[in-house]
């Protein structure tokens, strides 16, 4: 399919999927860009007006409608509170893969996309020289967040902190894990790029999780990224190179004997497997589509599975006198797209040793929203120290949540802030109960 069908059929789905806003404004007051800008143009009836004559402003002024569709955290908020059901995120992605058919990638995205993270071998070495060198670019701070800055690259990153890279990958610490089918539960782990590659600990908070409730585990070692990043950049082309690498590796494992789910710790990974690969696969083989209708009903976010699968009791647990508090960022993906709340509250009770105090606006986007920090720098710094304050208001020692791109998020606010507080993944804090003999 060359570029103009694939534009005109974006152009076609995007009509589709507008007739159904009412333009009632609910999504104006939860939309943390528009808490912000205040701009009509930045809330997603503003954004839907403007596509319903994208293809007559494409040709007038492309570069003005880019910087209004990339003036969107894809956080959700929008289509989850809005009272007719538009389904604003396909209307948004499908514009960003309109645009970018028009516009064409840069040469730098082009590469990432295509050639980096669909080569999983070339991406592995390239973290592992990244994590070898690493002292020559980073200058680490002595902070709970265990960031980073990098005055060399401070034209491309700013001021911002970043996580230092891991000595070994997930993936080189654990090998291939295959399973086991005398247990009651076989079960896929997906780690995504940020548990595998930058996140280790994550990764072993799951693995740890799983054996000890006795799950068998399988997790091969050649994992492609889920696509998101590509695919909230308008590259469709990548984005299908990414899943079809993925579908490659789902079938050699094989999905209808013996693998009853297929978790992860990453809800936008969970969300894409489980939404956007079989959405997004109209033009895929009929036998592409049966693996991405199994992974679809497969795919479940680690908490989903540990609290509503395994049917964890977190009844018997109270925490200690002297229990350090902690507070709780839920993640827009997790809590908007996959519907999983109060499970995390529930599972973190399980470690005596802490106990939650919510913070205002637990569920307000922390501003990450992927690239959104590279291409809205400073929308993205606004709504992060939104979150910053409020983490710091409610007293806590730790930040906790579901997300890896939160952390790194959360983790630079504090960072920038100077704050004396520490970012953990939940699955750490439950991990936790393990080592101290629950």
């Amino acid at each position: 399919m060359n570029d103009m069908e694939q534009l005109r059929q974006s152009l076609l789905k995007i009509d589709d999927l507008l007739a159904s806003c009412m333009r009632c404004g609910n999504c104006q007051a939860v939309c943390p860009v528009f808490s912000q800008t205040c701009r009509e143009a930045d809330v997603a009836r503003g954004k839907i007006v403007l596509l319903q004559n994208l293809a007559y402003e494409l040709i007038k002024d492309p570069k003005a409608v880019e910087e209004r569709l990339t003036r969107c955290l894809l956080c959700g908020a929008c289509e989850h509170n809005c009272s007719t059901g538009v389904k604003t995120l396909e209307i948004f992605v499908e514009g960003r893969i309109a645009l970018t058919q028009y516009l064409k990638l840069s040469p730098i995205k082009k590469f990432i996309f295509q050639s980096l993270l669909t080569h999983p071998k070339l991406f592995k070495n390239a973290i592992r020289t990244g994590s070898l060198f690493q002292g020559l670019i980073l200058r680490r701070q002595k902070n709970k967040q265990n960031t980073a800055t990098a005055p060399l690259l401070k034209p491309f990153l700013g001021a911002r902190h970043i996580p230092t890279l891991p000595k070994k990958q997930l993936s080189e610490k654990y090998g291939v894990l295959v399973g086991d089918k005398s247990k009651k539960y076989n079960v896929i782990f997906y780690p995504g790029c940020m548990s595998d590659k930058v996140y280790t600990q994550i990764g072993d908070a799951v693995l740890s999780l799983l054996f000890h409730y006795d799950v068998g585990v399988i997790m091969p070692d050649d994992f492609s990224c889920c696509g998101l990043p590509a695919l909230a950049s308008g590259d469709k082309n990548g984005f299908d190179a990414l899943v079809k690498n993925n579908i490659g590796v789902f079938e050699r494992i094989g999905l209808d004997h013996g693998v009853d789910y297929v978790v992860s710790a990453c809800p936008s990974c969970t969300e894409t497997l489980h939404k956007w690969w079989l959405q997004l696969s109209g033009n895929y083989s009929l036998k592409e589509r049966d693996v991405l209708q199994k992974i679809s009903a497969k795919a479940i976010d680690m908490h989903d599975f540990l609290y509503n699968v395994l049917k964890i009791d977190t009844s018997k647990t109270t925490p200690k006198e002297n229990a350090a508090v902690i507070t709780y960022h839920e993640s827009c993906h997790l809590k908007k797209s996959l519907g999983i709340s109060k499970e995390v509250r529930e599972l973190l009770k399980l470690n005596e040793n802490y106990v939650l105090k919510e913070m205002a606006e637990a569920d307000k986007c922390c501003g990450c929203g992927g690239s959104f920090t590279l291409t809205q720098p400073e929308l993205s710094l606004k709504i992060g120290t939104r979150k910053w304050k409020n983490i710091v208001d409610s007293g806590a020692e730790e930040v906790v949540t579901a997300c890896p791109a939160c952390m790194m998020q959360i983790a630079d606010m504090l960072g920038r802030n100077q704050t004396d507080i520490k970012v953990r993944h939940s699955l750490e804090i439950l991990a936790e109960t393990l080592t101290a003999g629950k």
